[in-house]
């Protein structure tokens, strides 16, 4: 055990005489909020940390500590934080390391999807705020398990649905309330591309700088493989492809749009069609899920990975259409409906909703302990949804979610 904790201290973790926590204070601020990352890929990188640099003069706070299984991920995490703070963060291989040896307040996490809930859970039961991706858990038990230590530890957690909180969506769902679309009959998306988004991810990854088992977690050991480390969006044992990792966006803005609760029910489908090749990923290039609401619509999602045209968005009442293809410009018109309706026949566009982005709402509400907009609640809820379409099309049986044993079964 003492050999693995050693090898799970980078150099700069080793050599470090100071925790995260008293690093942080050095800086002399006693209230500065100490961050630390779980998982340093192209998520936390490209749009993840940006966003906290962007909060970390104002709401005095700085990242103090990353942690990721890659060398060349880690290191390119900490050289960004020592550009923007000026002095290196701690550097962990394992998330153990991190919660276990560092002084960090809340962690953003932004591992590999079958990863998060482990992630989540062990930030929770240390008592640390956590900022998670979605979609927020994989499989139903250990989201549960997750959740559950969440609110028995009373951490704030923000669910990485980042969507709901654009001004133009705060925007729509203030406009949707007023009822004037109508009666809602359906929502649908159909979000497509030419190639699945997990071949663009494929690097040349060396064994010698990767610890394999932190990336495994619970699944079973095998040798080495560069292209499911790296590909690993398209291996349905680490992800379930596109309606969790795309229709999560979509099926949590339903929620927050509408204000709809569980679904009642779903049905599914999805296969490979155009991308079967060598690398022999087993997440489908087509998927069609349609979920029911107790509120008296449907929500119709789609992928199609052969083709990027007709990807569309759309709210259908029975007064007209909201139209959310473009996220950051909403419109409504009253095309389709029947008879007279006060919407415009020619589209306008809705009013935004000023507010805080997602980064700096979670960041206010780790400060102000109030609720943040995507709670655990909302992040429970869109992926069980997005699980039940799964298993849907896993076993081409219609699927329900019973509120009180809180389980997904056969209708």
């Amino acid at each position: 055990m003492s050999s693995r904790r050693e090898f799970l201290k980078t150099a700069a973790g080793a050599a470090a005489t100071l925790s995260a926590f008293s690093y942080a204070k050095t800086a002399g601020a006693n209230d500065r909020l100490s961050i630390g990352l779980i998982g340093c890929g192209s998520r936390m990188k490209g749009s993840i940390m940006p966003s906290v640099n962007n909060y970390a003069k104002a709401h005095n706070l700085e990242i103090t500590a990353v942690c990721d299984p890659w060398r060349l991920a880690r290191e390119e995490a900490a050289a960004m934080c020592k550009d923007w703070f000026g002095r290196d963060p701690l550097q962990y291989v394992s998330y153990r390391q991190l919660l276990e040896e560092s002084g960090v307040d809340a962690v953003m996490i932004a591992s590999p999807e079958h990863l998060h809930t482990t992630h989540l859970k062990a930030a929770a039961e240390a008592k640390k705020d956590a900022y998670c991706e979605k979609p927020l858990g994989k499989d139903l038990e250990p989201l549960k398990a997750a959740c559950d230590a969440v609110k028995a530890n009373n951490v704030i957690v923000q669910a990485g649905t980042q969507l709901r909180s654009y001004p133009a969506m705060m925007g729509a769902r203030q406009y949707f309330g007023t009822g004037a679309l109508g009666k809602i009959s359906r929502i649908e998306q159909h979000r497509n591309a030419a190639r699945p988004y997990w071949y663009g991810y494929l690097r040349d990854v060396k064994e010698a700088d990767v610890d394999w088992a932190e990336f495994l977690g619970d699944r079973p050991m095998r040798p080495f493989d560069p292209v499911l480390y790296s590909g690993w969006y398209g291996y349905r044992e680490f992800s379930d492809g596109a309606i969790p990792s795309l229709g999560a966006h979509y099926i949590d803005l339903v929620h927050s749009i509408t204000g709809a609760g569980f679904p009642r029910s779903v049905v599914a489908m999805s296969n490979t069609y155009i991308w079967k090749d060598e690398h022999n990923f087993d997440a489908p290039d087509h998927v069609t899920a349609v979920w029911e609401y107790d509120e008296g619509f449907a929500v119709h999602y789609s992928t199609n990975f052969g083709n990027g045209g007709g990807s569309t968005f759309k709210i259908f009442g029975n007064q007209g259409i909201m139209d959310l293809q473009d996220w950051s410009n909403i419109y409504v018109s009253g095309e389709g409906a029947f008879g007279e309706t006060n919407l415009p026949k020619d589209r306008v566009r809705v009013d935004d909703m000023p507010c805080p982005d997602h980064i700096e709402d979670w960041i206010q509400c780790v400060r102000s302990r109030k609720t943040p907009n995507a709670h655990i609640d909302a992040g429970y809820q869109h992926a069980v949804a997005v699980m039940m379409a799964v298993r849907a099309s896993d076993t081409g049986r219609r699927q329900i979610y019973d509120r009180e044993t809180r389980e997904i079964r056969e209708a």
